[in-house]
């Protein structure tokens, strides 16, 4: 069995998603291969892969600097294409980008099966089966199946030897310069800020008027909400793949298009043949798998996870979360269909009990905690990953973007990658003994006490 591993370094370490999928590879087998593609400092980083019975090819062209997730899937397929494998593993998405893309896109572009989101991974006869986000699911090798955080990366033996990262580049690969890095992306960030979207003025209260505040926010009246585009210019049409981005798309164009969530293929080959100017998918995880599909069948960019979209009447801008979610990205797509996938809000409970790390030794306490007000539970993408609450119940931009009566965020330091899928919560509370915890800026009421 040959396992390819794609993976990515960030800051002069291993992405943990993809660690994981090479750990997942390890328990598979013996015939291990790390395939990177980065700048020539990230050697440093790979090389003590060597040491795990991995071998390890470093992709490194000044040529594919600046790649977005199109441009890198077309030098790794173009890599791959000339090894031997039967199966490709790659993480969930990497922690700095968040976007998902690269493992549809390249399955797309090798021609092979894909499974998204595996908890855990088998091989029987000549099929790959994996426990998923979706439910149980198997596919035909050669395949390529993209891992959740569920394996922890091994350590090296103490006797075990470092080896060699073996370095390729573009007069290897003869990749076409025009799909290659900044020329070959079709999306372009056009400006970064710090994101400021969704503060709070916040009031400090004690613990003990917590139930009176509850009480009173229970018994306001609901507004009704008058939805408005920040836009006096809307694009003529544009497609809405599903009915959840459908909102969406009406606050940017003057005619939406519905399109049934059916095969990547099929809305392909009907894009083909109506050239639409503008793709909206909403980021959920069946959009997160097929929608970087159906952008590298029709060649085009793809922005992930928008949070808020503008129009000029011409072109769409893209607003969302970048680089681990600190800074806020204005991004074009400079092909068309110009496609996003988007936020949108899951229908939830009045009252939504949320926990983070700093709960993740009170869960039973978070749980009664939650009966008591009669709110549903939830959580932040870290407690997620130390698996004290399902990923079906995480918000965040890996999760879902929820718009209660009463969000509770406890022991929620509130990342940006949180705190952007709560904006619609019309009354924010925050308990958290940490005054300097950035959650509070985005809080109506606060509590700095332990829970």
């Amino acid at each position: 069995m040959k396992i390819l591993v794609c993976v990515k370094v960030i800051k002069g370490e291993v992405n943990p998603f993809d660690a994981s999928a090479l750990e997942c590879a390890l328990t598979l087998s013996n015939d291990v291969t790390v395939i990177s593609m980065g700048p020539q400092s990230a050697k440093e980083t790979l090389k003590p892969l060597t040491r795990l019975g991995a071998k390890v090819k470093l992709i490194s062209d000044a040529l594919y600097a600046g790649s977005d997730t199109l441009a890198t899937s077309y030098v790794l397929s173009t890599a791959i294409k000339n090894m031997e494998y039967d199966l490709i593993l790659c993480g969930r998405q990497s922690i700095d980008g968040d976007t998902a893309q690269v493992g549809p896109m390249l399955s797309d572009m090798l021609g092979i099966g894909l499974i998204t989101n595996a908890l855990s991974v088998e091989i029987k006869d000549n099929d790959v089966f994996a426990k998923t986000r979706f439910g149980e699911e198997k596919t035909p090798l050669p395949a390529l199946v993209t891992v959740e955080r569920g394996y922890v990366l091994r350590f090296p033996s103490i006797f075990s030897l470092i080896g060699e990262v073996e370095i390729i580049d573009n007069s290897n690969l003869n990749c076409d310069e025009k799909r290659c890095g900044l020329s070959g992306s079709p999306t372009k960030v056009l400006k970064t800020f710090e994101n400021e979207r969704g503060k709070r003025k916040c009031k400090f209260i004690p613990f003990s008027e917590l139930d009176s505040l509850i009480e009173t926010l229970k018994n306001e009246k609901e507004e009704k909400e008058d939805i408005k585009s920040d836009e006096n210019v809307k694009l003529k049409s544009v497609w809405a793949v599903g009915e959840d981005v459908y909102k969406k798309a009406e606050e940017i164009s003057d005619e939406v298009i519905l399109i049934e969530e059916t095969q990547p293929e099929i809305i392909a080959k009907k894009a083909r043949e109506e050239n639409p100017e503008v793709i909206l998918f909403d980021a959920s995880l069946w959009g997160r798998k097929y929608a970087p599909i159906v952008a590298s069948m029709l060649n085009t960019g793809l922005c992930a996870d928008c949070t808020h979209l503008e129009t000029d009447g011409k072109l769409l801008y893209m607003y969302r979360p970048a680089g681990g979610g600190n800074i806020t990205a204005k991004i074009k797509c400079d092909t068309f269909p110009q496609m996003a996938t988007v936020r949108t809000k899951s229908k939830s409970s009045d009252i939504i009990v949320s926990g983070g790390k700093g709960v993740f030794g009170k869960l039973d306490k978070l749980n009664e905690f939650a009966k008591k007000y009669d709110a549903e539970i939830a959580g932040s993408r870290g407690l997620v990953d130390l698996n004290g609450i399902s990923y079906d119940k995480q918000i965040g931009l890996t999760g879902k973007t929820v718009s209660p009566k009463i969000y509770i965020a406890v022991g929620i330091s509130g990342a940006v990658h949180h705190t952007c899928a709560v904006e619609g919560a019309k009354t924010v509370i925050a308990i958290n003994p940490d005054k300097d915890a950035r959650i509070f800026e985005y809080a109506d009421y606060g509590i700095l006490e332990e829970f």
